[in-house]
């Protein structure tokens, strides 16, 4: 029997709770009768809340995210009905912005917003010792970060062999870009450098070997970052991979001497950025150095070994399609590795939402609450990039289309992408369920029949690239006598990302 459950549901398996390991890990003396059960949204509400009930807890707190509040929600329901005496604390971003709060607040006996380390173990020694607190809503404490207790110890050996290890060097952000929580913070406040290095070391000699770094502004701090990723260098090995969230236009020289020392496969930075228009970027109070970024992007590109993950958003308040296209083409022009063509996102208490009315943002009302049109773009464009951001996905960023990418981008990509997006949806009416295979018959067809490349030429680039999937079964349109496959060693994942 377990008093306590701290629980949520991860959206893949690969992921991690790092919130909950936070919470778990400052329980204090409640610890003991505190259990961290972790599920995926894969799982049947009737059957997780029969995993729950099976430790008899009086008590059960819920991390209620975007990508999971829908199937919480489901899953409290059943609680209350099946187990009403059972007491339903909830936490997340989803509860942390009253009123704006979901449907599933109704259902909870409390809500916890913000930050809970302090908050939530606070409330459930209140609870146990028969004190039922009036207030439903109680604003979480911030707790001082020296103060905090590492979550660190509580990754499992099956966690560190197979899941996202996720970290965080620095808490918050300074800056006030309107689409982000973090636009809420004050500041960003670093942990104590020697005892986070040090927790990296125990992970590490432990078996770790994926971290993620969850700050938003990983190299803010210069010195800190140095110090972070010199701490890595001499740890090097063929598993290692670190993935950081980088401020795009910062990137001194003394930072960019550590970063050309690591080989290819080992970093990966997140660099948003969302959008290269400065009057957007004034609108939604986003301070961005653009000729700096381009800059540094191409350095990252020219003179390290550093995968790039950039990310771009459809949807922001006066952006246009054909303005977010020239974002698009000079973010293609700096060559990152993978552009995330991002949709927006209406997240409960994002600073955003003050835009709404005078730029008629409308969003859908089911999580994840995509923008659906906006006062200039419409809601059949947005459907259009919606498309277009999926078959981006799968040609442009999986690696597969090596060298039939730059035949369909040409001269004009954004123009010829959506070109190509468009007559591929006529084709097959989804964007989910197209096998390798069919994809390359797909795409053989479009580049052909729609976007005028001779067949020779998309017959040598299709070849090859197919070749290169090690798929075995050969694509229609490479059923002629004069179309040869030379056999090749095929590449693994990691190969195929440093192309």
């Amino acid at each position: 029997m377990n008093t306590i459950i701290l629980t949520t549901l991860n959206a893949r398996y690969i992921h991690t709770a790092f919130g909950l390991r936070y919470l778990y890990a400052n329980m204090g003396e409640l610890q003991l009768s505190t259990t961290l059960l972790e599920f995926g949204l894969g799982q049947r509400a009737a059957d997780i809340c029969e995993k729950l009930l099976q430790h008899q807890p009086k008590i059960i707190g819920f991390g209620i995210y975007i990508w999971n509040v829908f199937e919480i929600t489901t899953i409290v329901q059943t609680l209350k009905k099946v187990a009403p005496e059972v007491i339903i604390i909830l936490g997340g971003p989803e509860l942390s912005h009253p009123p704006d709060l979901p449907d599933v607040a109704v259902l909870a006996d409390y809500i916890i917003t913000g930050h809970a380390e302090i908050s939530f173990p606070f409330l459930c020694r209140q609870l146990l010792a028969g004190d039922r607190s009036s207030e439903k809503v109680i604003n979480g404490q911030s707790a001082d970060l020296a103060n905090l207790v590492s979550p660190y110890p509580y990754y499992t050996d099956i966690d560190l062999r197979q899941r996202v290890v996720y970290v965080e060097a620095s808490r918050g952000c300074p800056f006030k870009c309107e689409f982000c929580l973090s636009a809420l913070d004050t500041t960003a406040k670093p942990f104590a450098l020697h005892d986070f290095l040090q927790n990296m070391d125990v992970l590490f000699q432990r078996g770790a070997r994926n971290f993620k770094f969850i700050d938003r502004t990983f190299n803010l701090k210069i010195d800190s970052s140095i110090a972070i990723l010199e701490f890595f260098l001499v740890r090097l090995n063929d598993e290692l991979n670190l993935h950081f969230e980088v401020i795009p236009d910062n990137l001194p020289e003394r930072l960019k001497h550590v970063i050309a020392q690591f080989p290819a496969g080992v970093l990966q930075f997140e660099i948003g950025v969302q959008s290269f228009d400065p009057h957007i970027q004034q609108l939604i109070s986003r301070k961005q150095d653009n000729e700096k970024t381009m800059a540094n992007l191409l350095w990252l590109r020219e003179f390290s070994s550093t995968h790039i993950h950039a990310d771009l958003i459809v949807g922001l308040p006066g952006d246009t399609l054909e303005g977010f296209g020239k974002s698009f083409d000079k973010l293609i022009a700096l060559r990152p590795q993978e552009i995330q063509v991002g949709i927006l996102k209406r997240l409960r208490g994002a600073p955003i939402n003050r835009h709404t009315e005078s730029y008629r943002m409308c969003y859908d009302s089911n999580p994840p609450y995509a923008i659906l049109s906006t006062r200039d773009i419409s809601f059949t464009d947005i459907q259009r990039l919606n498309r277009f951001a999926r078959y981006w996905d799968l040609i442009g960023n999986s690696g597969r289309f090596v060298q039939t990418l730059p035949l369909i981008l040409s001269d004009q990509p954004f123009v010829r992408f959506l070109q190509f997006t468009d007559a591929l949806f006529l084709l097959v009416d989804s964007t989910w369920k197209i096998g390798l295979k069919r994809l390359f018959e797909l795409t053989y067809r479009v580049i052909t029949e729609n976007m005028q490349v001779p067949d020779t030429m998309a017959l040598a680039v299709l070849a090859a690239d197919y070749q290169r999937s090690g798929e075995k079964a050969r694509p229609d349109f490479l059923q002629t006598p004069d179309c040869v496959l030379i056999k090749r060693p095929v590449a693994n994942k990691r190969q195929r990302q440093l192309l």
